[in-house]
């Protein structure tokens, strides 16, 4: 063997890459099993290593070369060291997030279908009641087959576990065939386009067709945003290139896909955490190869790989779920904009509600900002009315004056959509006697009562308790359910109103294709009440829906996250964008708190009035945009380990004069899963100064943290 000396990217908390010993030179991109400890794991080759001072006899040879060409091209090996750079993070936790789930496992690099299992000729006219009594599986499987016509293995496996040996009988029988079916096999009717209007026509024509340019769409609600980048991916698609398209949410994701093949002519390859790992493969492996020319998806949708990419749109850029909170915590939109400009293509960024970064950037020339400002289809936009709460009698989970307007809504044939922010029954289960509560026992936080099934669950570690018949203090059974979740509201209305009401939240979409008949039902134009969380928020286009109400939303004026009244003000503006998109719309906002200027700001100047004002705010209190931060967090099963972590850390830290530290102090949820959370703030004018703070405190944090510290660094932060 030689001394040929590779680096190689292994999942894990690893600073830098590790060195192995290979025969002969690999091509970076390339995945190889090495051993890490007593185990085996699949890495990719970064590159040849230089001489260091680790003796040739200590380093360890690759086992086994499992590519003959590359995994992952130079273009998104380019892209993970920008991420672990940027973002402080281990590369190869970065790299390991861009290979679907098989590949980490060492499978064979490109995925052409999942195996479908249909019926022959001599399958289709099979009696189920000729086989013996005793083959119980085949006759399930046949008389599953013969309503189905045809299954792919997942789809069997949901069925029947053990489907494999009924079904190899059964092929014997010459009854079943095996065929691989392509990840795209869906059928598609394509629609003839409709023109464009002419501020829609102006922004496709300011978007040059190629080299790198950053351009950010702010349009109002239903201003016909998804037909500007219909136009600008039909655009790249006769020019022959690819287009990625990134939606904040899954659920954004079936209508998104529908519209796209429907106006494209094509097939879309869809990539998203909700897939199997088998389709998410599949889309993979066809955007690789130029099968499919356009993708869209969610954030990790980004990291994929592409034959020839022309163009990236990010929709609804504002929206949180584009930044990871876990593990490597980057920010899809910003790595977009990286890697546009790597790829030298178009990047777009639409919102009715831009984020004050983004905004930012535009005011200093680094977007090309382009504004719709009036509806597609030539509604107006609906005005904010406040309903003052206060002092008023709230029954059955609505205020009169709402209720009345809803009914109103409804007798004319309207649809009402009601937002409410706070999934389950009720948010706290207390004692009427004696004032407990029930609260998580991991986590600085209450437990949310949910009535069906009946169960006390925690939202932030998922963990699940059953409902005391009396009360654990003092043995009262008064136990009542304070406050109202989506379910409770559900119920209350139900008993109101004599029309459907369709709850829509993370609780009752669970089951997969549960959002999908939702979302049909709605549709369907009948009067009804739409009652959600802000998952209703998001990009959805509801024509029926003529009245919009939302409740409680006073806390978010309040919040010590500097951030939550930008979230509130997109909140709003966004889900009033669902009343009146096909004529005239309403929209009421209950609050005890309608003196407030956030709501007098928000309703006569909109939401530019509300971003200017809060722009100058934040350069005043030298906040971001203006100046830039990261976060330093430690967790602990024991609080004064996390805060001494946190506490040297500092001391470290405020060696860079040019950086300001602030802490450690207490997370706002205090304790997580068990965990004491205490936090550092960092902040400078300059990112130079910030990172090279970071740089120089990462070796001293990889060798202090471990099992008895779990610490993160999140620059750019946007939760606290």
């Amino acid at each position: 063997m030689t001394d040929l000396r590779i680096q190689v990217a292994v999942p894990g908390p690893f600073y830098t890459p590790l060195t192995y010993l290979s025969e002969r030179p690999q091509a970076p991109g390339v995945r190889v099993r090495v051993p890490l400890g007593p185990r085996r794991v699949v890495g990719v080759v970064l590159g040849e290593a230089g001489a260091d001072d680790v003796p040739v006899e200590k380093l360890r040879p690759v086992q086994a070369v499992l590519d003959s060409e590359p995994t992952l091209d130079g273009h998104q090996l380019a892209l993970a060291r920008w991420l672990a750079r940027y973002y402080h993070a281990p590369i190869g936790e970065v790299v390991q997030q861009m290979l679907p789930v098989p590949l980490r496992a060492g499978k064979a690099l490109w995925q052409r279908g999942e195996t479908e299992w249909h019926l022959t000729e001599v399958g289709r006219r099979a009696d189920v009641e000729a086989l013996p009594a005793q083959a119980v599986r085949q006759r399930r499987l046949l008389t599953f087959l013969q309503r189905e016509g045809a299954a792919t293995v997942s789809r069997l496996r949901a069925f029947m576990e053990d489907y494999r040996e009924p079904m190899r009988a059964m092929e014997r029988r010459g009854w079943v065939a095996a065929r691989q079916r392509s990840c795209l096999d869906a059928p598609i009717d394509k629609v003839q386009r409709h023109e464009l209007n002419v501020e829609q026509q102006a922004i496709v024509e300011a978007v040059p067709q190629a080299g790198f340019s950053a351009h950010l769409i702010e349009g109002v609600t239903g201003s016909g945003k998804t037909a500007v980048y219909l136009e600008l991916v039909a655009r790249t698609l006769a020019a022959g290139r690819q287009a990625l398209v990134l939606v904040p949410e899954i659920g954004l994701t079936p209508q998104m896909v529908a519209r796209f093949t429907a106006w494209l002519g094509e097939p879309v390859a869809v990539l998203h955490s909700g897939l199997s790992d088998g389709a998410r493969h599949c889309a993979w492996t066809q955007l690789a190869r130029g099968e499919v020319r356009v993708a869209l998806g969610t954030r990790s949708a980004l990291l994929g790989r592409f034959d020839d990419l022309g163009l990236i749109v990010v929709d609804e850029e504002h929206d949180p779920s584009y930044k990871q909170q876990e593990g490597v915590r980057y920010s899809a939109r910003d790595a977009a904009l990286w890697l546009a400009h790597r790829l030298d293509i178009p990047v777009v960024l639409g919102s009715a509600t831009p984020s004050l970064e983004s905004l930012q950037r535009a005011r200093r020339g680094r977007l090309v900002h382009h504004r719709l400002t009036r509806r597609a289809t030539g509604a107006a936009m609906p005005e904010i009315g406040l309903l003052d709460i206060r002092g008023e009698r709230i029954e059955a989970g609505v205020s009169a004056p709402l209720a009345a307007a809803m009914r109103a809504h409804l007798a004319a044939g309207g649809q009402v959509m009601l937002m409410l922010n706070r999934r389950g029954y009720a948010p706290v289960l207390m004692c009427h006697h004696c004032g407990w509560q029930a609260d998580c026992p991991a986590c600085s936080a209450h437990m949310t009562y949910h009535a069906r099934p009946e169960q006390l669950r925690c939202h932030h570690c998922d963990a699940v308790r059953p409902v005391p018949e009396r009360c654990p203090h003092c043995g009262s059974g008064s136990l009542v359910a304070v406050g109202q979740g989506t379910a409770r509201l559900e119920e209350a209305l139900a008993e109101r109103f004599d029309v459907p009401v369709v709850r829509i939240d993370r609780d009752s979409t669970r089951r997969r294709g549960a959002l999908e008949a939702y979302l049909e039902q709605v549709h369907g134009g009948e009067p009804m009440i739409l009652l959600g969380t802000q998952m209703l928020a998001k990009g959805h286009h509801f024509p029926a829906v003529t009245m919009v109400g939302m409740l409680e939303l006073d806390q978010g004026l309040f919040s010590p996250d500097f951030r939550a009244t930008e979230r509130l003000a997109q909140l709003v503006i966004q889900t009033a964008g669902r009343a009146g998109r096909e004529g005239a719309g309403q929209v009421l906002i209950e609050t005890r708190q309608p003196q407030h200027p956030f709501w007098a700001q928000l309703r006569t100047g909109g939401y530019a009035a509300f971003a200017e004002a809060a722009l100058a705010e934040r350069q005043a209190a030298c906040l971001p945009p203006f100046w830039h931060q990261a976060l330093v967090t430690a967790q602990a099963t024991r609080p004064e380990v996390a805060q001494q972590f946190l506490v040297e850390a500092a001391q470290r830290l405020r060696a860079h004069s040019e950086v300001e530290v602030l802490g450690p102090v207490a997370a706002p949820m205090l304790r997580k899963q068990g965990h004491w959370r205490y936090q550092l703030w960092l902040q400078a004018p300059e990112r130079g100064p910030l990172h090279g703070a970071l740089d120089g405190l990462l070796p001293w944090l990889w060798q202090h943290g471990g099992h008895r510290v779990r610490w993160a660094i999140d620059v750019d932060p946007i939760e606290m």
